[in-house]
């Protein structure tokens, strides 16, 4: 009779479980030590053992140490797996967030309003960059665009950016004091 992989399981003697079954306690207490659960050491255990009565040419002399070097290694997978699905929950649920209608509302005003700010108080090429950015031109277009060099370019979009952050954080700390209670 053949299992899925092709392995005959007329192989799989009782002499060769014998073998096997006096290393389960050790086992449990390897698994044990590395694992959190005890229902996930004992699978690892049972997976091992599994994997050792099928085993084709399994050395009767170094049983011991494949069954312990098996399942410190299906410790580690178990591991393996719970982090790779730790992350994957940890994507789905940043990825799956819808945004909040207020929360769209408040950046969207935010946005006009420093629009308005960079069409106030910006001059020259910084406005120009700033402007050109905002309406979607890409950073590399910006310079062919307004026929400046790419540093001047670069150049008057960290000094717009810089100018425009020191007008945000200005107006966030004046709106924080007007909260504040009187005394």
């Amino acid at each position: 009779m053949l299992d899925p992989t092709g392995t005959d399981l007329s192989a799989v003697t009782s002499h060769r479980w014998q073998l096997l079954l006096p290393h389960r306690e050790r086992l449990r207490r390897v698994a044990r030590a590395r694992l959190r659960s005890v229902e996930d050491a004992e699978d690892c255990v049972q997976e091992t053992l599994l994997r050792a009565a099928l085993h084709g040419n399994l050395d009767e002399a170094r049983v011991g140490a494949f069954l312990t070097a098996t399942v410190v290694r299906l410790c580690v997978d178990f591991y393996r797996a719970a982090e790779r699905q730790s992350r994957l929950r940890q994507r789905a649920v940043t990825l799956v967030r819808a945004p909040d209608p207020e929360e769209t509302a408040c950046d969207s005003d935010e946005g006009r309003w420093m629009m308005r700010q960079a069409q106030r108080r910006l001059r020259g090429n910084e406005r120009q960059v700033m402007l050109a950015r905002a309406h979607g031109i890409s950073a590399a277009d910006v310079p062919g665009e307004l026929q400046i060099s790419t540093k001047a370019a670069e150049s008057a979009f960290t000094r717009a950016r810089m100018k425009l952050r020191q007008v945000y954080e200005q107006a966030m700390y004046d709106g924080d004091r007007r909260m504040q209670p009187a005394q």
